[in-house]
């Protein structure tokens, strides 16, 4: 008599649960989709703006997502627009299309990525999707001298306002908050993470946050995090398996002390001033073209904002880097590494007559022009006498 089948063994196993990834061109996407894609039983779709291999080309502003979300159980959205000139507020410069997080299109002036929020969260509940995972920003507790160190998931939302970044990343949570509370069966993970480095990528923030930290009031000594981007990948994979729901913060253990972070750069030269002629100087170089700093930036380099992610770490997240080796990692040697100690010093003043004398030359530059413009816009408007 023949065998009977095993009635098991061809029985089909549980559906995978199936991801989609919005930015998942950028530096952070692709570490997420390649570790969810070593996962069987998760079948990650990959999408983005600028194509990319295995990424499909779709332009969140235009698409229909709420087609494209059919049938999708996770959306990790970490696409943005986030860039400098957008952080200011708005501007007549173009900055970079894209932040840590991967691009999702040319959006002009502030609020860019508020937009594609609400196209996102609104194709997720039109197609019943059961989980959404968002990166937001450990900057959307704001930066002041009377923040608590370190600052829980507890903390006020307080982003300075000058930043408009994390503003509009706050008016993001908010948004989901109202979405999370319309649709009770669904979960949300936000992840606020402190400032992410990587060898590969470093954001615009994270740049401007050195920049501003080399030009410091004599009393600015706040401490810093750097949180390495593999280990962010890690935490939104977590948030993916494990359904996560609500705000975690994303960070190594402790934080790094003024003095510890000057050790790690090796004495690279910093000009102390005054803080209200540090804060002119710095508005003046951003206004000129200078530096990219803009000003809601500065009191990031100024006040503490480092985070505790014990709650994170609760659910099983483990980095595998310090904020030391995050920053060693992120950060090639430079050459004041080499340098004697007198040597520092004759370099650090270079520095601070380089910026002194570059900023009174911008300044020159931008007084003729405005000169010549109104001089111009003058003779237009006189009307010859008959």
């Amino acid at each position: 008599m023949a065998a009977e089948p095993d009635r098991a063994a061809s029985r089909p196993g549980p559906r995978p649960t199936r991801v989609l990834v919005t930015g998942a061109a950028g530096p952070l996407g692709r570490r997420v989709v390649a570790a969810l894609a070593s996962d069987p039983q998760v079948e990650a779709d990959a999408v983005d703006v600028r194509p990319a291999p295995g990424v499909e080309v779709i332009d969140l502003r235009t698409a229909d997502l709420e087609a494209r979300f059919r049938g999708v159980d996770v959306v990790v959205h970490l696409a943005s627009v986030a860039g400098p000139h957008a952080a200011a507020g708005a501007g007549p410069r173009t900055g970079p299309r894209t932040g840590a997080a991967g691009a999702a299109g040319r959006v002009g002036g502030p609020g860019g990525d508020v937009e594609l929020a609400r196209r996102v969260l609104g194709a997720a509940g039109a197609a019943a999707v059961h989980h959404l995972v968002l990166r937001s920003s450990a900057a959307v507790y704001g930066a002041w001298p009377t923040n608590p160190v370190p600052l829980t998931e507890e903390a006020p939302l307080r982003p300075v306002p000058e930043l408009g970044t994390a503003v509009e990343l706050a008016e993001i949570e908010r948004l989901v908050a109202e979405w999370r509370a319309e649709h009770p069966a669904a979960t949300v993970s936000v992840l606020r993470p402190g400032p992410t480095v990587a060898a590969d990528h470093t954001g615009w923030l994270e740049r401007a946050l050195r920049a501003a930290s080399l030009l410091r009031a004599p009393d600015d000594e706040p401490p810093a995090q750097f949180l390495h981007l593999d280990d962010l990948a890690a935490a939104v994979v977590l948030a993916v398996v494990r359904r996560l729901d609500g705000p975690f913060n994303v960070a190594p253990e402790g934080w790094l002390s003024t003095t510890e972070l000057a050790a790690l750069r090796a004495g690279e030269p910093r000009l102390r001033l005054p803080a209200p002629l540090a804060d002119r100087l710095s508005r003046l170089r951003w206004r000129l073209g200078l530096a990219a700093i803009p000003p809601g930036v500065l009191p990031y380099a100024r006040h503490p904002w480092v985070v505790a992610s014990d709650r994170l770490r609760a659910e099983g997240w483990q980095p595998a880097n310090t904020n030391e080796e995050a920053y060693v990692a992120a950060t090639p040697a430079g050459p004041w590494a080499t340098l004697s100690p007198r040597r520092r010093q004759e370099a650090a003043l270079a520095v601070a007559g380089a910026v002194l004398a570059g900023t009174g030359v911008g300044m020159g530059v931008w007084l003729r022009r405005r000169a010549g413009a109104a001089r111009a816009a003058l003779a237009a408007a006189t009307v010859p006498v008959p």
